[in-house]
């Protein structure tokens, strides 16, 4: 029980860096902008998949 408590401390303390230091909001816009790309190429693979048929 000990180990999973400094598991999740470490965790803490690791994303409350990235949190404070601005990073948090550098990566929520970088996932922002993959998730539009892999929707567009989802949605590319899909209509050549109907194409194909």
């Amino acid at each position: 029980m000990l180990n999973w408590a400094l598991t999740f401390l470490i965790i803490a303390i690791i994303a409350a860096v990235l949190g404070f230091g601005g990073i948090a909001g550098t990566a929520t816009e970088i996932a922002k902008v993959l998730f539009i790309i892999f929707i567009v190429l989802f949605l590319i693979s899909l209509v050549s998949g109907y194409r194909r048929r």
